[in-house]
């Protein structure tokens, strides 16, 4: 395995890591599969219709996702918002990542300031 090849399985397993928080994010009205696909790619979180759905099944049944079914256009939508549970582990959720990310970045800038021989 050559080094861009290492680099892509990394960055996949990361994206898997935070696709949840950036699909929950985007909840807090009413959306459907593909607007979400949509919306998440334009905001630079590309994911896949194929991982998308299943996510959304699995957030339904876990209670953090309520679905209805608008079937007042041509064809009907499956619309998915956050319930109060979805809410509250979203929150948490974010907490945590802010979390996360200080301590990486003060890890990753120790690690720098260390290779350019600052204190």
């Amino acid at each position: 395995m050559n080094e861009q090849e290492h680099i892509d399985k990394l960055m996949l397993e990361l994206r898997r890591g935070t696709i949840t928080i950036g699909v929950l994010s985007q909840l807090s009205s009413p959306q459907y599969g593909y607007s979400l696909v949509t919306m998440l790619n334009e905001k630079g979180v590309p994911v896949e219709p194929g991982t998308l759905y299943p996510l959304l099944r699995r957030l339904e049944k876990q209670g953090l996702l309520e679905s209805s079914w608008d079937t007042n256009e041509a064809r009907p939508r499956k619309y998915y918002v956050l319930s109060e549970m979805g809410k509250a582990v979203y929150e948490q959720l974010c907490k945590e990542w802010e979390g996360i990310v200080r301590s990486l970045d003060d890890l990753i800038h120790t690690r720098k300031d260390e290779e350019n021989g600052d204190d």
